[in-house]
């Protein structure tokens, strides 16, 4: 459905976007994550054509973009501020694309219907969008970019300015949604959890190119690099030497799996693979902090010399200022 190849977007002596490679499958959603600034809202732009490229190609369909004006790309756009307009109804916000592709309004109206049952506001069509909550707004916002039938949708940041309950709720009303209805979906966020949780596939960037691309299960289990682990969350990144199944580490020998590369590498520790022993065992530590997670308790402690450690711990477990890992 999309591809882009060789993308480079310059601003001045910076790439916003370094000779960058991406392919989306037909039905499949993909999401780019990255910290602010590694150019994942420049690809999407990029791909509306709101941003033209200083090198590459993106193809929509097997067709080269190149010169295709934004509203003759069959894409649709969410945005995380919605961009809806006040003076319109939501019946008028949603059937926008409709009046502008020329669609009777027999058809407008049946559409707009059907698509406000879908996303969950049945009969919402003469409210005004001034009285509609956050999530609300984000649900007209989501029909309207769905009305025109686009080949493509794209997200951006498209639930950035909500609560977290409602967030998480409507994350998986999206994906669900989006298998029912077969969509292609290109989405931008900052946040893992929300990509994890909508994507087939998500697409770590950093400094304008991809760090890592998989299925989110294959990134979250294998950060492919240092800078990813980072960004997922991961603290517990230290030199080591691998010799065999042990690495040699700041805090001692740690179990490493079988084939794992040998010689000096750069070791992830999960703070679940931390375990926590008698005093009289393993690696003497201090508790420095305790954070409740709500299924757990995180830690950072720190060892009478070396690097501090973060590990996790049940809530039913008990413990004093000083532990052994």
């Amino acid at each position: 459905m999309l591809k882009l190849d060789g993308v480079t977007v310059r601003f001045g002596e910076r790439a916003a976007l370094d000779t960058v490679d991406l392919e989306v499958a037909e039905h499949e959603t993909v999401c780019v994550l990255g910290p602010s600034g590694s150019g994942k809202s420049t690809l999407l732009r990029v791909v509306a054509g709101l941003q033209s490229a200083d090198a590459g190609r993106v193809l929509l369909g097997g067709a080269d973009q190149a010169g295709v004006p934004v509203h003759r790309r069959g894409v649709g756009m969410m945005f995380q501020d919605h961009q809806l307009f006040p003076q319109r109804d939501v019946a008028g916000n949603v059937s926008f694309g409709l009046r502008m592709r020329g669609v009777p309004r027999g058809r407008q109206a049946s559409r707009v219907s059907e698509l406000l049952e879908l996303v969950g506001l049945p009969g919402a069509g003469r409210r005004s969008v001034s009285a509609l909550s956050g999530g609300e707004q984000q649900r007209v916002a989501l029909a309207r970019a769905l009305a025109p039938e686009p080949r493509l949708l794209m997200l951006d940041e498209p639930l950035g300015q909500l609560d977290r309950t409602l967030r998480e709720r409507l994350v998986v009303e999206l994906r669900a949604l989006f298998g029912r209805l077969g969509t292609t979906v290109l989405a931008v966020t900052h946040d893992q959890g929300e990509a994890f949780a909508l994507a087939d596939r998500v697409v770590v960037m950093r400094d304008g190119r991809i760090a890592q691309t998989g299925t989110p299960l294959e990134v979250w289990q294998r950060p492919a690099s240092e800078f990813v682990a980072r960004f997922l969350g991961f603290e517990n990144v230290v030199a080591a030497t691998v010799s065999g199944e042990v690495a040699a580490t700041p805090w001692g020998a740690v179990p490493v799996p079988a084939g794992s590369v040998q010689g000096p590498v750069r070791l992830l520790v999960r703070p679940a693979g931390v375990q926590l022993l008698p005093a009289d065992q393993g690696l003497p530590c201090e508790v420095s902090s305790r954070t409740f997670r709500g299924n757990h308790v995180a830690l950072r402690l720190r060892p009478e010399s070396g690097v501090v450690l973060e590990a996790e711990c049940g809530l039913g477990l008990t413990f004093g200022s000083s532990l052994r890992w």
